[in-house]
């Protein structure tokens, strides 16, 4: 299979993370694989600096820490992969991992909610309801004679 040259890791329209700020650790991966777990370094470990990187604009970076908060460590974030039993299908889920990551946590904020108030039909319905319970109650109990 030929070697792939990627200009970066595209995350959306507005962001591609350059390669050199990618950073790649290899390890024994305890998943699927059998004896070859025991030999292959096919768990995939994706660092990329989140607070330190070139190409985030402060609007970008600011919301990234924020939404990222627990999950970074020093500004550092880590994608580790190890389903699979090749090291190759392990650093693809990594970058697509990392890729959605990213992308969720520059989502806008969704708009605040107006608050609103019921509308008639639907207080409507709401006594009427009220009612057929009492109504049902009051035929649970013994006649008042």
């Amino acid at each position: 299979m030929p070697a792939v040259h990627r200009p970066g890791l595209r995350v959306g329209s507005a962001l591609t993370i350059p390669e050199s700020e990618l950073t790649w650790r290899f390890s024994r991966s305890s998943g699927p694989g059998g004896q070859g777990v025991n030999t292959a370094d096919s768990r995939a470990e994706l660092v990329w600096d989140a607070a330190g990187s070139a190409a985030l604009s402060p609007v970008q970076r600011e919301r990234l820490l924020a939404r990222l908060g627990p999950r970074l460590v020093d500004g550092v974030l880590t994608i580790t992969a190890y389903e699979h039993r090749s090291q190759l299908r392990n650093r693809e889920a990594a970058r697509a991992r990392l890729a959605d990551v990213v992308a969720d946590a520059l989502q806008p904020p969704s708009p605040t909610r107006r608050p609103t108030k019921p509308g008639r039909g639907a207080r409507e319905r709401r006594l009427e309801a009220k009612k057929r319970r009492t109504d049902v109650k009051r035929l649970r109990r013994p006649p008042d004679d």
